[in-house]
């Protein structure tokens, strides 16, 4: 357990940034989410998210999806998963305020693809009152903590098998609840 000098103080002017692949769902091996039928929460996730928005102002997630640039799923089909992944968080009680997605191939060099920033750039357009210093990333690779330290997030490594630098490292996105300290 964490000591009470450690936890993060959040109230509703804290964000949220999730990570999609392996945070929110579980991460499919050399392999993509590319229909319905492939996602799969991790377990406790929906319920977290629940409690989260109760917690937080926002909750903002931002995920790479190079199996649209390489042929292997279409945008609709994208669509289709964040549908059904919104519509449980949201039968939990949960509300994720906005998804960025980045459709480019990692050798296109893209802006919009973590940790490059464009889609933190979107998003502080299009909700101007986060202040990334009030914020946490959670994010399961490393692109995911340089994403957030790039806009001086809070970072949270999930299950840091490559030894990552974050501020903190849990199991899973439920254990978050762990570093929080909060009022409702």
């Amino acid at each position: 357990m964490i000591s009470d000098q450690k936890l993060i103080r959040v109230d509703k002017s804290w964000t949220l940034l999730l990570d999609r692949d392996g945070v929110i769902n579980v991460r499919l091996l050399d392999d993509y989410v590319k229909s319905v039928e492939e996602f799969t929460f991790i377990q406790g996730v929906p319920e977290s998210l629940g409690l989260f928005s109760k917690i937080f102002g926002r909750i903002l997630v931002f995920t790479n999806q190079q199996g649209i640039g390489k042929g292997l799923m279409t945008e609709n089909d994208l669509t289709k998963i964040h549908h059904k992944m919104l519509k449980t968080i949201n039968n939990q009680g949960g509300e994720i305020d906005a998804i960025y997605f980045c459709p480019h191939l990692k050798e296109e060099h893209c802006d919009c693809r973590k940790p490059n920033i464009l889609s933190l750039q979107k998003a502080k357009n299009d909700f101007p009152e986060i202040d990334f210093s009030k914020s946490i990333m959670v994010g399961d690779t490393k692109n995911d903590i340089i994403f957030g330290k790039k806009v001086g997030a809070i970072t949270v490594m999930i299950d840091n098998k490559e030894n990552i630098e974050a501020n903190y490292t849990i199991d899973s996105l439920p254990k978050l609840l762990d570093l929080v300290k909060y009022n409702l």
